[in-house]
């Protein structure tokens, strides 16, 4: 009867200018401090809200109204007044069936003050129809309104998830009154939509259950609070007769989440360690039983932030954004990221805040968050960082940012554009993936090659892989019958033919390519394009496709290399030496991605190598510093053949290990290195000790320091080395070198383009790649692949709409990095007319969008 008393005072107080997003500070107070760990319940403050929504959702949907707004205003123009009506209320009707989702929403604050800003901007809307002379209440008398049924939420509190609908209601009603006046809403005022839902967000399941032993007894264990005094040492102690029993989650599955065009939310901060406790054994086992993909060491958002990212790249989500904790940067949670974003069909950062304050009121305590915004695609962002912090008058601080704009990293760094990067003709050809077998009876051991065939037989070759090549090598050999056809291996080498045909044949009888069946007895991707390349050479250099440390080496012409080593036909020591240097290796690890289990980095010949602008020719080949390069690399590799044949257990994977280590002392590593908690690097282990001593690890440092200033010299860049140095192992400064090396390297490769354009190419191996020394334009019209050339990005294709079109041409002028004429946007599309480009770029100008010097245009 007393809460009966008090729910009628509640509904009688004027809830005007009531602030909605109290609740979820209510809430936090009234759930006891291990209820409130166990839902993540925070309360955000309103500022930090906004930070997020509006990149997350607000932008995106202003994006579209100014193309709307301009495509209106053209249509205008052009005396089709009505159809510039059909394009603003098409748009509306888009927005008011714009969903938004909050699958961890507490009591709605996000929801809420999302609902705001869009109830402004249909505010805006209808403004614009009324001063086209179309009535402002027409479209919400057909019951066409931003209300609550767009908004979404998953709560697996019922009594949080009550609060949030409420809130929602409360929010709506406000807006309306301050909006309409005294006009009362459309009956019945309250509607129940079914936008809340009382579940879990990222797991689902059938039923809840017990665990049993053998003899059928629920299995317990302690509830991991309740403690007694020890009557000896009077300290407290875990109580064993304070029990749960285990559970055990059936049928447990990922969870699905309504259909929605965006997703922002504050999911919980519960690390992976303490989520056992918070959420109970059971839970923890089905959840990442169900979720295979999300690391075991993450943290529990990772799993909303995993399953918005797939969501995203399926098509299905246009936008997502949440608040997490500042680990989001540790390599435990940025796993995540990096799986969605090295993807074949990645997410990209658009937006990232990756240090920012927060304050739990619900205890005080002060974390630190990250603020990440992603969309699917290949995407730039925008980098926020804090420059300065102070105390506000209310919940929260105050907070001044700096702002950067470029592709964003999975780390929630930003740098030079590397992907943007063009493929040069001056590398092209000369590199490829080792042979793909598609049989492992190719494979023969040294033993079974003699019984095969007589030494030295052309058909039978030494085979590496990139496990041979990093760690022990098999010492395998492989059949090669490639040039042959299979009555000539038969006729020549029936022994060799025979085992293929054992062994390989039926195999391939099974597959589902022709020419694997037909071609049985030669390899699948016999690499017939490269081995040209090979004839003339002695040697060739070699890297394993995805390895932990970016290694270069120079093989015997004799070794066939497998598909997962990244080959380059080139004999000359001086592009062992560039690519061994700091310069490349920064320059793979950006450009390549990263891939497998571990994580490692990935060298994509295509983007590591075919985009990489060596130094000049004249600086390589036949200067005294090109000399020096020589020599030093070739110092470099006779150096790490000569201590694993010394110690045939060494393996280059160890002796890099090492030197990382030793790298590390100066901030200098290549790959992770694990540190002690003062941050320092570790002393050696005794392992690490012997791989230093039998290794000469650090002559090995010596000969790569060297040659890093004698590339750093042939690019001219010593600064830059000298740089390094300076840094006197900041992690931050190291960083900023490693940002001014990848953007010079940016720069050069737009140069080299452009070079390549006006006809200057400079081949890295001229005698192959261009033997007849044709001028630059007649080899690219002759000898090479015309999809090879160095050209822009393919063009895109023109939008059929006009919204579309308005916003194709202002993401294009956007992305330009000068000023640019219609024709140079129209030239970026596929059959865009210059004149309807210049009409609409006219357009934006008109409405403040972007600017208009003479011929030209430049974004806003």
């Amino acid at each position: 009867r007393d809460q009966i008393g008090l729910l009628r005072d509640a509904a009688e107080a004027d809830w005007h200018h009531v602030e909605p997003a109290i609740f979820c500070s209510l809430l936090g107070h009234a759930l006891d401090p291990r209820e409130r760990h166990k839902l993540g319940a925070h309360y955000t403050p309103r500022a930090y809200v906004e930070r997020l929504v509006l990149p997350t959702v607000i932008e995106p949907l202003r994006d579209d109204w100014a193309a709307v707004q301009a495509a209106a205003y053209t249509l205008d123009r052009q005396g089709r007044h009505d159809k510039a009506i059909e394009q603003v209320e098409a748009f509306h009707r888009r927005l008011c069936a714009t969903r938004v989702l909050d699958p961890a929403c507490g009591s709605g604050n996000f929801l809420y003050v999302t609902l705001e800003h869009m109830k402004r901007l249909e505010g805006e809307v209808l403004n614009t129809l009324h001063d086209m002379g179309q009535g402002q209440g027409l479209l919400q008398m057909e019951g066409i309104s931003v209300d609550p049924h767009q908004f979404l939420g998953l709560e697996v509190n019922p009594r949080a998830a009550a609060i949030a609908e409420m809130v929602l209601w409360i929010g709506y009603l406000q807006w309306h009154f301050r909006t309409q006046g005294d006009v009362q809403p459309p009956q019945p005022v309250l509607k129940d939509f079914h936008n809340i839902e009382n579940r879990d967000a990222v797991l689902a399941w059938d039923d809840v259950g017990f665990v049993t032993d053998e003899a059928g007894r629920v299995v317990s264990r302690w509830d991991g609070r309740t403690t007694k005094t020890d009557p000896l040492t009077g300290r407290e102690v875990p109580d064993e007769t304070a029990r749960v029993p285990l559970e055990r989650y059936l049928n447990p599955r990922p969870a699905q989440w309504p259909e929605a065009e965006f997703v922002v939310g504050n999911p919980p901060f519960i690390g992976a360690g303490p989520m056992r406790q918070a959420l109970g054994d059971g839970y923890v086992e089905a959840l990442r039983g169900a979720w295979k993909a999300v690391p075991e060491s993450a943290d529990f958002v990772m799993y909303w932030w995993h399953l918005a990212a797939e969501t995203a790249r399926a098509g299905k989500l246009r936008r997502f954004g949440f608040i997490t904790t500042n680990s989001l940067r540790q390599t435990f949670n940025r796993r995540v990221l990096q799986a969605q974003m090295s993807a074949k069909n990645p997410v990209s950062l658009v937006f990232a805040i990756p240090d920012h304050p927060w304050v739990d009121a619900g205890d005080g305590a002060a974390v630190r968050i990250a603020m990440t915004v992603a969309e699917a695609g290949e995407r730039t962002g925008t980098l926020h960082t804090v420059t300065a912090e102070r105390n506000a008058s209310g919940e929260g601080k105050e907070v001044e940012l700096r702002q950067r704009d470029g592709k964003l990293f999975a780390d929630l760094t930003i740098g030079a554009n590397v992907a943007a990067a063009t493929t040069l003709l001056a590398t092209q050809g000369i590199s490829s993936p080792g042979v793909k077998l598609h049989g492992s009876g190719f494979i023969v051991t040294q033993d079974e090659a003699s019984a095969l065939a007589p030494e030295g037989a052309p058909v039978i070759r030494a085979y590496l892989n990139g496990r041979d090549l990093m760690q022990v090598s098999r010492n395998v050999k492989v059949i090669d019958l490639f040039g042959l056809t299979a009555e000539e291996a038969r006729a020549h080498y029936p022994a060799v033919y025979q085992r293929v045909w054992d062994r390989v044949k039926p195999e391939r009888d099974q597959n589902n390519r022709a020419f694997y069946r037909d071609n049985w007895w030669i390899f699948g991707e016999p690499r017939k394009d490269f081995r040209p390349a090979l004839v003339d050479l002695t040697r060739y250099i070699a890297t394993v496709e995805t390895s932990k440390h970016r290694v270069f080496t120079f093989l015997d012409r004799e070794i066939l290399p497998d598909n997962m080593l990244v080959n380059i036909a080139v004999d000359d020591a001086s592009v062992l030496g560039v690519l061994s240097s700091r310069i490349h290796v920064l320059w793979a690890l950006a450009a390549g991605g990263r891939l497998g289990v571990g994580n490692d980095p990935r060298y994509n010949k295509t983007r590591c190598f075919e985009t990489f602008p060596f130094p000049t020719p004249d600086a390589t080949r036949s200067s005294t510093l090109g000399a020096r390069i020589r020599d030093l690399a070739e110092q470099l590799d006779a150096h790490r053949k000569a201590r694993q044949a010394a110690h045939p257990e060494l393996t280059l994977t160890g002796m890099y290990n090492v030197l990382d280590k030793l790298r590390a002392r100066d901030g200098l590593q290549l790959s992770p290195v694990e540190r002690a908690a003062d941050g320092s690097p570790p002393p050696l282990t005794d392992k690490e000790r012997a791989i230093y001593d039998h290794g000469l690890v650090g002559i090995l440092k010596q000969l790569h320091d060297e040659l890093d200033a004698a590339v750093f010299a042939a690019y001219g860049w010593s600064d830059l080395h000298a740089a390094y140095a300076e840094t006197k192992g900041d992690a931050d400064a190291v960083r900023a070198v490693d940002e001014q090396v990848l953007q010079r390297l940016v720069d050069l490769n737009a140069e080299r383009a452009a070079e390549e354009a006006r006809g200057l190419i400079r081949w890295l191996r001229p005698d192959y790649q261009n033997p007849k020394g044709d001028t630059a334009a007649a080899q690219t019209e002759a000898d090479l692949d015309p999809e090879a050339i160095a050209t822009p990005a393919a063009k895109l294709p023109w939008p059929k709409d006009l919204p579309a079109q308005i916003q194709a041409v202002r993401a294009a002028l956007g992305q330009s990095p000068t000023a640019a004429t219609p024709v140079e946007i129209a030239r970026q599309f596929k059959a865009a007319p210059a004149k309807k480009v210049a009409e609409l770029l006219d357009t934006l100008v008109a409405l403040g969008q972007c600017q208009h010097t003479a011929d030209r245009y430049t974004a806003r």
